[in-house]
C-alpha cells in the first residue's frame, strides 16, 4: 500500500472515530443513567443471591433496550415532541394521565432512594452525617439543574459516565472464574421460585426502566432546540443520516449500560455470593462487604462509582418527571429554557428532589426499598413498552419511519419476557415457593 493510500485510510478511520464520539449524547447519557444507585443495588443483590445465573439477562436485554430506546427517540424525531405529549394526543386522556402519574410517582420514590444510596456511599468515604450528605446532594443538584444551561449539563453528564468504569475495574480486581462467567453469560437458565423470579423482574425493571423512555425522547427535543429548531413545525420529520446517528448513540449507550451491569453482577457473585453473603440488600452494604473479601481498593471503587452515577441519575429522574408533567398537562418545558420562563417545569424538578430529601430526613427507609422499587418498575414497564411499540409501528404517526418487522418482534418480545417474568413471580409468591 502506498504512503498516500495509508494517509487516506488513516484519515478516514480517524474521521469515523471522531464522528462516533461527536454523535454520542442523549443515548449515552440515558444508558449511563440507567445504572443509578437503585440499579447498582439490584445488580448487587442479583450477584450476591443468585450468583452468575442472571448474567445472560445482560446479553438479551442489550438489544431489547436498544430497540425500545431507539423507538422512543425516533417517535420524538418524527413528531418533534416528547413521548408523553404523543401519548396524550393518541391515548384516551384517563390512560395518559394514569401512565404519567405512575411514572412521576415511581421516579420520585426512586429519586429519594438514590439520594439515600449516594449519601450512604459518600459517608463510607468521608464520614460526615448521612443527613448532611443528603442535604448537600439535594441542594447542589437543584441548583445545577436550575441555573446551568442544557449544553453545560449535557457536557457534565457525558463526563460523569466515566464514573461507571469503576465497576469494570472492580470486577478485574476480584479475579472471578472467567470461564464459568462466560458459560453463564451465553447459556440462559431460569429457576422457578419466587425469590429468583422476583430478582429477575428487578434486574429487567432496573435495566429497561420507564423513566428512561421519556428522558430519551425529551432529550431528542432538547438537541433540536439547541441547534435552533425552537418551533414544533421545525422539529417535525427526520432524515436517514440523523436516524443513523441516533442509533449509533443509543446502541453505544445501551451496550455500555449492560456492560456495567454485567461487571457488577460478576463482582458481587465472585465475592459475596461465592462466600455465602446472601443477605445483601443495598449497594453500600455490598461495598462494605467487599473490603474483607477483595480489599479496600475494590470497596473504594465500588463506593465512588455509586456517588458518580447518582449525581448523573438523580437529575435524570427529576428531569424525566418534569418532562412527563409538562407534556401531559401542557405547560412550558425544557432545560434550554431559563427558569423564569418555565417555572412549573423547574418547580417539578425542585419538588421531586425536595421530596427525595424529605424521604431520607424523615427516616422513610427508601434504601431497603431500592430493590423492590426496581421490581415495581419492571411491572410498570410492561404496559408502557406495549404503548411505545404500538406508537412506533403506527404508520399514521411515523410514516416511512415506522418500526421494521425485526424491531417490532424485539419490542413485543420484550413485553412478553417481562410480562411472563412478572406473572411467574406473582404465581410463585402466591404458592409460597
Amino acid at each position: 500500500m502506498s504512503a498516500g493510500a495509508k494517509d487516506v485510510q488513516a484519515t478516514t478511520l480517524g474521521g469515523r472515530v471522531t464522528r462516533f464520539f461527536k454523535v454520542l449524547g442523549p443515548g449515552l447519557i440515558t444508558g449511563a443513567a440507567d445504572d443509578d444507585p437503585s440499579g447498582i443495588s439490584t445488580y448487587s443483590v442479583a450477584g450476591a443471591t443468585t450468583g452468575f445465573s442472571m448474567l445472560w439477562l445482560t446479553l438479551i436485554s442489550t438489544p431489547m433496550m436498544a430497540v425500545i430506546q431507539g423507538m422512543c427517540a425516533r417517535i420524538s424525531m418524527v413528531t418533534g415532541e416528547g413521548l408523553a405529549a404523543v401519548m396524550r394526543k393518541r391515548l384516551p386522556l384517563p390512560i395518559a394521565y394514569a401512565l404519567a402519574s405512575l411514572v412521576i410517582i415511581a421516579n420520585t420514590f426512586n429519586l429519594g432512594a438514590d439520594l439515600g444510596g449516594m449519601a450512604a456511599a459518600a459517608h463510607l468515604v468521608l464520614p460526615l452525617p448521612v443527613d448532611a450528605w443528603v442535604f448537600f446532594f439535594g441542594v447542589g443538584l437543584i441548583a445545577a439543574q436550575t441555573w446551568l444551561s442544557y449544553a453545560t449539563i449535557a457536557r457534565v453528564f457525558k463526563w460523569l459516565t466515566l464514573s461507571l468504569f469503576a465497576y469494570i475495574v472492580t470486577a478485574f480486581v476480584v479475579h472471578p472464574p472467567w470461564l464459568h462467567v462466560l458459560q453463564q453469560f451465553v447459556i440462559p437458565q431460569i429457576r422457578f421460585d419466587s425469590g429468583w423470579l422476583s430478582t429477575m423482574v428487578g434486574v429487567l425493571g432496573t435495566t429497561i426502566t420507564p423513566y428512561l423512555f421519556f428522558w430519551q425522547a425529551s432529550l431528542m427535543v432538547e438537541e433540536e432546540k439547541e441547534v435552533g429548531n425552537t418551533t414544533l413545525a421545525s422539529r417535525r420529520g427526520t432524515d436517514e443520516r440523523a436516524v443513523k446517528d441516533m442509533h449509533t448513540d443509543v446502541n453505544a449507550g445501551m451496550i455500555f449500560s449492560n456492560l456495567v451491569a454485567f461487571f457488577i453482577i460478576v463482582t458481587t457473585a465472585a465475592t459475596l455470593g461465592a462466600h455465602g453473603r446472601h443477605d445483601i440488600a443495598t449497594a453500600q452494604q455490598a461495598a462494605e462487604a467487599l473490603r474483607p473479601l477483595a480489599g479496600r481498593f475494590a470497596e473504594l471503587l465500588f463506593t465512588l462509582g455509586m456517588v458518580g452515577t447518582g449525581i448523573l441519575a438523580v437529575p435524570v429522574l427529576a428531569g424525566s418527571s418534569a418532562y412527563v408533567a409538562a407534556e401531559t398537562f401542557k405547560f412550558r418545558e425544557g432545560l434550554n429554557e431559563p427558569h423564569h420562563r418555565a417555572p412549573k417545569f423547574y418547580g417539578v424538578i425542585a419538588a421531586g428532589i425536595i421530596l427525595g430529601v424529605a424521604m431520607n430526613l424523615l427516616r422513610i427507609d427508601a434504601i431497603k426499598a431500592l430493590f423492590w422499587s426496581a421490581v415495581l418498575n419492571g411491572v410498570a414497564a410492561v404496559p408502557l413498552i406495549a404503548v411505545i411499540v404500538w406508537l412506533a409501528s403506527n404508520s399514521s404517526i411515523m410514516g416511512a419511519w415506522k418500526s421494521s418487522v425485526m424491531a417490532r418482534a424485539w419490542g413485543w418480545g420484550t413485553v412478553a419476557l417481562m410480562g411472563a417474568a412478572t406473572i411467574g413471580m406473582f404465581y410463585f409468591m402466591a404458592k409460597g415457593s
